[in-house]
């Protein structure tokens, strides 16, 4: 009897593995180098009512890595683009659908942190830098690689930022820039000691409007990959930004859940004040869950293993915590992935006092913390505040 032929793959996806950061012109290189053909790109470009640019492709070496390096030149009329300015330029385009929601999500990610930085309203918002012909022309280019390439999926690695000052149009600026702080706002960062703009607003637009998760290469079938140039070589690293083009392949692992990792260490020598201290010492530098559990070990002592559940982007800085906080000699990390659950927050109040409310899957449970506070200050029983927060949610949420 003959064997059934194994499931497909199930969908095309786009990892950039940003180790040297990414920028609008860099995104757009690597899909170029990863084979999106220019002759389909272009014609799509020309379709925006923008008139004066050429698209400019070389190839390129850094850091010893041959990549593609992408410039934009033309002559700017000097305005200064608004974002409804800039939405109707994409949406009269008449561009494929894909590409034009994903050029609109980057811009709408701009125009909201400009929004935040200056504080005023969306539609007032004037983009300087990021309204360039350069700017919409790697933003739209990119969306354009994407579709050309059938990537129905983004995800990244952590992104990495630079350190010290950077020019800009609003003049010296920290780097990473306020911009691109506001932009990579729930994606993992870790940063170089370089004084390089390693990721440009537009960048931290790209992946944080375009990109799905974030972590280490999802599970794929690898079918092309490229390298994208940035504007200089630098001495640590190559200048660049990598994208990994496949099949998502459930077959090479779990595959669908949030890529995070699992620091352990043994521990037979430290006390319960340090086991304490080095919990809270990894929670507080950004892991997202960390507990102990008791063990025999060899010769038959007893002793702890420390565990760090984290991403990618903090794996340094933990290990360090844990280093420093324990004295181990050693630390190991595992793969794995995590489905966290859904959940939201909100606030009920008990004697006149607030308690916060973790709620999630139809149930909303109490902060400890506040429901102790009550309990003190009113001498109730602890679980008597609890059953009446709830209660209260209840009350509220029928």
């Amino acid at each position: 009897m003959s064997t059934p032929p194994a499931a497909p793959p199930s969908g095309t996806v786009a990892w950039f593995h940003c180790f040297a950061g990414i920028a609008g012109d860099m995104a757009l290189g690597s899909l170029i180098d990863a084979g999106a053909d220019l002759k389909e790109i272009l014609p799509l470009l020309d379709r925006l009512s923008l008139p004066g640019w050429e698209l400019q492709v070389e190839d390129a070496l850094r850091g010893g890595v041959a990549c593609t390096r992408v410039v934009v030149r033309g002559s700017e009329d000097g305005g200064v683009r608004t974002h409804a300015h800039i939405a109707h330029l994409i949406t009269e385009a008449a561009l494929p659908p894909r590409v034009t929601a994903r050029a609109l999500a980057v811009f709408g990610r701009l125009a909201h942190a400009e929004a935040a930085l200056h504080r005023r309203p969306v539609d007032e918002v004037h983009f300087h830098e990021v309204g360039g012909h350069d700017a919409i022309i790697d933003i739209v280019g990119t969306a354009a690689a994407l579709e050309v390439l059938g990537v129905d999926e983004v995800t990244a690695s952590a992104v990495a930022t630079g350190t010290g000052m950077v020019h800009t149009s609003h003049g010296l600026l920290p780097n990473p820039s306020p911009a691109a702080v506001r932009l990579l706002q729930g994606v993992p960062t870790y940063g170089r000691a370089t004084t390089v703009e390693l990721t440009t607003p537009t960048g931290a637009a790209l992946v944080a409007a375009l990109s799905t998760s974030f972590g280490p290469m999802p599970a794929m079938l690898i079918s092309r990959s490229g390298f994208g140039g940035g504007k200089s070589e630098l001495e640590e690293l190559p200048n660049c930004t990598q994208v990994v083009i496949g099949q998502r392949d459930v077959r090479a692992g779990i595959g669908s859940g949030q890529p995070v990792l699992v620091l352990e260490t043994n521990l037979d020598d430290v006390t319960g004040e340090q086991l304490a201290y080095a919990v809270s010492a990894a929670l507080g530098s950004g892991a997202f869950d960390a507990w102990v559990s008791s063990v025999a070990m060899k010769k038959g002592r007893p002793g702890h293993v420390l565990h760090v559940l984290t991403d990618a982007a903090h794996l340094d800085e933990l290990r360090h915590v844990l280093h420093t906080a324990t004295g181990t000699f050693g630390v190991r990390a595992t793969t794995a992935e995590r489905w966290p659950a859904a959940r939201t927050f909100d606030e009920v109040s008990v004697d006149g006092m607030v308690v916060r409310m973790k709620v999630g899957y139809g149930r909303a449970k109490p902060e400890f913390e506040d429901v102790a506070a009550i309990a003190s200050t009113t001498g109730a029983a602890v679980h008597d505040v609890a059953s009446r927060a709830e209660a209260a949610w209840r009350l509220e949420h029928p």
